[in-house]
């Protein structure tokens, strides 16, 4: 493991700790009885407390020094006097330990009482303190100049997410995300519970795949030597709850789709949905209208919040549009009615890419898509979407062509997705059945047939309404973030690249290379320098690691460093 130079001092400085016979590890518990926020709440002067946390700053001079702890709800100034901290002859705690053998990010728990500086700032008078973790890493602080520019912020977003850990500890901001996070899913509970619904748990791993249509993860369970799937949906789960009795149920589910990653895309997301029998989806839009404004004022304090450029409303009532009605309003096309050819032929005068695998309900979905969603920046229900579109949705009561569907678009995504579910055992196998021929075409999302869930259904299952809601997308909507990797904790990410140690004539040929990015392979050879056999070796292994490369031109051998 290579170490840089910080990293040598700071572990020089953990071997001369250990040697004062400092554990700079210690397992006792710390008796904490204070926090940076009590403290400035409940200020008294001359008050005893004991605090612990990161030390992220310190102004020593001479025997005196300013620091801040930062602990779980803030920052605290602290005070370190050497004669408050040494009153005896020997002053090592002070002068060696304090000055010399801490670090910034060291955990260190402080005993003292409270005063006002001449300045009123809030401080504790650091009496004791003791190391509770040395860190041999420094944090990437930022820095701020005389004019009040911040420079070396770590704000990379890959390193962030890679590291969030420390992202967490250097960007307050981040903190606060996930802190709303829990007080949006906080908000969800408190309106399900007080309804008197029941928050459960079922399968992640599961033997068919059901409840939406994507792509699934695939594994192997070995005792059983039967494959399973990581579930895609707990829709199929939750409703055998309904047929067993239950009046509502819901579910906090963390849901798997082996698909594309992007801004609003994450393989592992999570998902709440929430069945109640003897309801439709015309009750589940009203209350999901009343726990949306519900979770926007416990999130933000207000039913209106802003996202990006735009200021949204979620003050009930929604605006309510058929989806067929959304695409003639958007395209000039009215689609009702039209089949599988038909549809292709509008899609493709849209300009949009569409093949033979793609029926019905995928064609009119792509359109929607990508033609219509954007508008919807106001929270809308897009309702009665076509049955090619909803295999597990109760035909619409006024139009069999229909289902009795919505999904709650807002800022241009979908939110929510909710019916009024199928129940008749007939019908949803015949729709299952029409899945089926759609994976024999080549759709690798269309769903499988759950002969459990069938014969389930034969038991009776009352009316029912469901809904599922993206709680990543959510959470985004009400923290102002355009990337879903801002509202997980550790979002998937590529393997980390190695950094590659290069030998000193590779380093060489490089050093040439980098500042102009090409050049002869005869001149390259020569400011190298290199003798035959070590310039063969070095530019082989420097292409091998994908690093250099020549290319042959009409003007001679051309060396270039590859991107």
């Amino acid at each position: 493991m290579q170490l840089s130079e910080q990293e040598i001092v700071r572990r020089e400085k953990l071997s001369k700790l250990r040697e004062m016979g400092i554990n700079p590890y210690p397992a006792a518990l710390y008796p904490v009885d204070a926090t940076s926020k009590s403290i400035k709440s409940d200020f008294e002067e001359s008050k005893q407390v004991v605090i612990s946390g990161r030390l992220m700053s310190r102004r020593i001079q001479g025997k005196a020094s300013f620091a801040e702890l930062q602990d779980s709800e803030g920052r605290i100034q602290v005070y370190f006097n050497r004669d408050e901290i040494c009153p005896g002859e020997d002053k090592t705690l002070y002068n060696d330990v304090y000055k010399k053998l801490l670090d910034i990010g060291d955990i260190i728990g402080v005993e003292g009482e409270l005063f006002t500086t001449q300045v009123g700032e809030k401080t504790v008078m650091v009496k004791k303190f003791s190391l509770l973790s040395k860190a041999l890493r420094p944090l990437p602080l930022p820095k701020k100049d005389a004019d009040g520019n911040v420079y070396d912020e770590f704000n990379d977003p890959e390193m962030r997410y890679r590291q969030r850990y420390v992202d967490l500890v250097v960007n307050p901001s981040v903190k606060e995300t996930f802190i709303k996070r829990t007080k949006i899913t906080n908000s969800i509970r408190e309106f399900y519970n007080e309804k008197g619904y029941l928050e459960v748990e079922t399968p992640i791993l599961q033997p068919i795949p059901g409840g939406a249509a994507a792509r699934p993860f695939l594994t192997h369970h070995n005792a059983l030597n039967i494959p399973l799937y990581l579930r895609i949906a707990n829709e199929l789960y939750l409703k055998r709850l309904i047929v067993g009795g239950f009046d509502g149920v819901y579910e906090f589910s963390k849901d798997f789709r082996n698909e594309g990653m992007d801004r609003t895309h994450n393989p592992e997301f999570t998902v709440m949905e929430l069945y109640v029998a003897y309801k439709d989806y015309n009750w589940m839009m009203d209350t999901t209208e009343q726990l949306l404004e519900k979770i926007a004022i416990d999130a933000n304090g207000s039913t209106k919040i802003t996202v990006g450029e735009n200021e949204i409303e979620f003050k009930a009532p929604y605006a309510r549009v058929p989806i067929l009605e959304a695409i003639k309003i958007h395209t000039g096309y009215d689609v009702a009615g039209m089949n599988e050819v038909q549809l292709r032929e509008v899609a493709q005068k849209l300009g949009l890419e569409v093949d033979e695998t793609m029926g019905v309900g995928k064609l009119i979905d792509e359109i929607f898509g990508e033609k219509c969603e954007h508008f919807y920046v106001q929270p809308t229900f897009i309702t009665d979407y076509p049955k090619e579109m909803s295999p597990l949705t109760k035909e619409h009561r006024t139009n069999p062509a229909l289902t009795e569907r919505f999904e709650l678009m807002v800022n241009g995504k979908e939110l929510a997705n909710a019916y009024s579910e199928l129940n008749d055992p007939i019908d949803q196998r015949e729709r299952f059945e029409d899945q089926l021929k759609l994976s024999e075409k080549g759709d690798d999302e269309a769903m499988f047939i759950d002969q459990d869930f069938l014969r389930a259904l034969e038991y009776g299952m009352p009316p029912t309404s469901g809904i599922g809601i993206g709680i990543d997308r959510l959470v985004m909507l009400m923290t102002n973030n355009s990337s879903i990797q801002e509202v997980l904790f550790f979002p998937q990410m590529r393997p980390e690249k190695k950094a590659v140690e290069l030998t000193e004539e590779e380093k060489t040929i490089m050093d040439i290379l980098k500042p102009i990015g090409e050049m002869p392979l005869i001149e390259l050879k020569e400011k190298a320098g290199l003798s035959g056999k070590k310039w063969d070796k070095s530019s082989k292994n420097l292409a091998k690691l994908g690093l250099f490369e020549v290319q042959k031109t009409d003007a001679g051998l051309i060396s270039r460093i590859k991107n």
